[in-house]
């Protein structure tokens, strides 16, 4: 997703944010090359033999790194400098092969002090329609005025 400008005056409660998919379903790649930058080296990430061993059909990505893809989709809809609040919920494993498409909507908007602010609620979503992780996060938006 490219920024946008988003400002307090140009969203209601209710609003849906433009939706943003990744272009190519995830590799295990991409969990192996977050792991090297994490530190999370869990086999559970990178060796199908041990996933399959504990469970799973094959290696999952790590949570941390679907919340970081996440709150780079949530930068760029409300920007970096006005988020006041992000929280997520891991809802269920995201696999290799997957397309994930990251969801926004505003549920409420109100003044306090002088920040124009917005609770939104996230959601990112597997191409066969399963939640993956579902979250929440409050900005202060700039005002036109």
């Amino acid at each position: 997703m490219n920024r946008l400008e988003t400002y307090f005056e140009d969203v209601q409660e209710g609003d849906a944010a433009p939706e943003w998919s990744l272009a190519e379903p995830l590799e295990r790649q991409h969990f192996v090359r977050y792991a090297g930058a994490s530190g999370d080296f869990n086999p559970l990430h990178y060796d199908d033999g041990f996933a399959t061993r504990v469970g799973f059909p094959s290696v999952i990505a790590q949570g941390m790194f679907t919340a970081g893809v996440l709150s780079h989709y949530v930068s760029d809809w409300l920007g970096l400098d006005h988020v006041r609040k992000y929280t997520v919920q891991f809802t269920s494993p995201l696999f290799p092969e997957k397309k994930i498409t990251f969801k926004g909507t505003v549920t409420r908007k109100y003044k306090e002090g002088d920040e124009n602010l917005v609770d939104c609620d996230l959601e990112v979503v597997t191409n066969d329609g399963e939640t993956v992780l579902k979250g929440s996060c409050t900005a202060a938006l700039p005002s036109r005025g």
